[in-house]
């Protein structure tokens, strides 16, 4: 499997260092191991493969159990998650499905984020979410394969 064309952010890498400052900037506020939650749960609905692929080997390194890893599309039957991390991944599900229904982010969700995460960490966990989906877009539009980013 070859990608369609060179990766746009190999093509300007200026966008690269954007992304990675972005990216960086998101893990001074929230743990590691929710962002990589975040990081999968958006990539599943995206169908980005190579971020599926990657943010469990990533999570993994960080502690994470493949338990709660395979359990992640199934979040809301899964007994494994905190309500922090539910509140969390119902706010990725929201943001990544924004055409999906009339009103996106509905205040059900946005209060219970905010009920366990400060404006600080709102903010964190908005833009993480925002990012992945970039990433997600780029790799699925140009057909990343698998494997070529090394975690």
């Amino acid at each position: 499997m070859h990608a369609r064309m060179n990766h746009p952010v190999m093509v300007l890498p200026e966008a690269m260092n954007v992304l990675q400052s972005l990216g960086n900037l998101t893990k001074q506020g929230l743990p590691e191991k929710l962002l990589e939650l975040v990081h999968l749960r958006a990539s599943q609905i995206n169908g980005c493969s190579v971020c599926v692929d990657m943010h469990p080997k990533v999570a993994r390194k960080l502690g994470e159990t493949d338990e709660r890893l395979f359990a992640v599309s199934a979040w809301r039957d899964a007994p494994y998650f905190t309500d922090a991390e539910r509140a969390a991944l119902a706010l990725t599900e929201a943001a990544t499905r924004l055409a999906d229904r009339e009103d996106p982010v509905p205040d059900t969700i946005w209060n219970e984020a905010a009920k366990h995460f400060d404006e600080r960490e709102l903010a964190t966990l908005i833009l993480a979410i925002a990012t992945i989906n970039v990433w997600n877009r780029l790799n699925a539009t140009i057909k990343m394969p698998v494997g070529v980013w090394k975690v």
